[in-house]
């Protein structure tokens, strides 16, 4: 089965919905939009819930997840709603001692850089995430015909923070561990496969309509690095939810020169940052895949009428593509007016109405 299958049994709700459809390339009502980062940091309603409540206990109640995972949905009409979680939960959940520190990241308090602190990376059970489980069966009852994407974050980005301990701008533990110990980087990162790929798994089975698989900070590798000691772990991922027949993304920042490896990992939409155009991205990845992206974040606090003439020049870029996923092309920015997704959504509707 692939994504352009309809699923066995009865079809969801969310089959045919404006999203699913540009993710299958097939012809879509308007060109649907979602925001990576909707849900969160930008929406006072957000701040407000989260008050007293660190943000992995916020992940791990069912109650919170679904309500912040809703918000966007209910504010600005957007064609998809995105998990609200963190990439760092499945390694929380099989006891990696980690903490997400405010205006920081996910800190490690016991980086991985010999063999023996391997061990600290066991199986992940679905057990081990019940409450993802619960949140997405209350999230699926709430958004009816809208589709809930699943995510995790890919092997190289996890390994990334559980080897420098921390984040980080030039990634030299990681780089010097991939180098100069290969056999044990390629343990690491199959490793970490296997625990994304039981995380998505949790989610598509709990009723998620797609997933996207993040790699963060796979911009930093050159191709021949990515192509070596990388992409094997993610197509592992990514082949490891294909007999699911939902949707799968990938995403990476300051990609473009990996985009052609990256969509070679197997995935069924390529995610594009703001720095490539969508006409050029289409050359690079090549046919047979939906695009995503790509309108730069920083965009949003400029006038109306800016945001609308660059919304115009990635839709005029997306014209000539197979399928196409409105997004911006990186997270929303913690301090963007809401105002301006709500008005560009609509914008986009209106302007792409068939």
């Amino acid at each position: 089965m692939s994504a352009n299958d309809r699923p066995t049994g009865q079809p969801s709700q969310t089959y045919d919905s404006a999203f699913l459809k540009a993710c299958r390339r097939e012809p879509v009502p308007h060109t649907p939009v979602w925001f990576m980062r909707q849900a969160g940091r930008s929406l006072p309603e957000y701040r407000k819930l989260r008050e007293g409540t660190q943000m992995l206990e916020s992940c791990m109640r069912p109650d919170l997840v679904t309500e912040i995972t809703l918000q966007p949905v209910r504010r600005h009409n957007v064609d998809a709603a995105i998990f609200f979680s963190d990439i760092v939960v499945p390694l929380k959940a099989i006891g990696v001692d980690l903490d997400i520190k405010p205006g920081i990241g996910p800190v490690v308090a016991q980086p991985i850089r010999r063999r023996e602190d391997l061990a600290q990376l066991r199986d992940l059970t679905p057990e081990d995430v019940s409450y993802v489980t619960e949140a997405i069966g209350m999230l699926t009852g709430e958004l009816g015909s809208t589709p809930l994407i699943g995510f995790a974050g890919a092997p190289f980005t996890l390994a990334s923070y559980l080897v420098e301990g921390g984040p980080s701008k030039n990634h030299e533990h990681t780089k010097a561990l991939m180098y100069g110990d290969p056999q044990l980087w390629a343990d690491l990162l199959d490793r970490l496969a296997e625990i994304t790929s039981a995380f998505l798994k949790v989610q598509i089975e709990a009723g998620a309509s797609a997933v996207q698989l993040f790699d963060s900070w796979v911009g930093a590798l050159a191709p021949a690095d990515y192509r070596r000691s990388v992409m094997p772990a993610s197509a592992k991922v990514l082949e490891s939810v294909a007999s699911y027949g939902v949707p799968r993304i990938h995403f990476g920042v300051g990609t473009g020169e990996l985009l052609g490896l990256m969509g070679e990992a197997g995935a069924d939409v390529m995610g594009v940052d703001y720095r490539v155009s969508l006409d050029e991205a289409v050359r690079r990845v090549g046919p047979g895949k939906a695009l995503q992206g790509n309108l730069d974040p920083a965009v949003l606090f400029s006038t109306p009428e800016a945001v609308e003439a660059k919304t115009d020049e990635v839709l005029a870029a997306a014209a000539g593509l197979e399928g196409h996923v409105f997004n911006l092309g990186h997270g929303v920015l913690p301090t963007t007016n809401p105002d301006a997704l709500t008005r560009l959504v609509d914008y986009i509707h209106t302007k792409t109405a068939r």
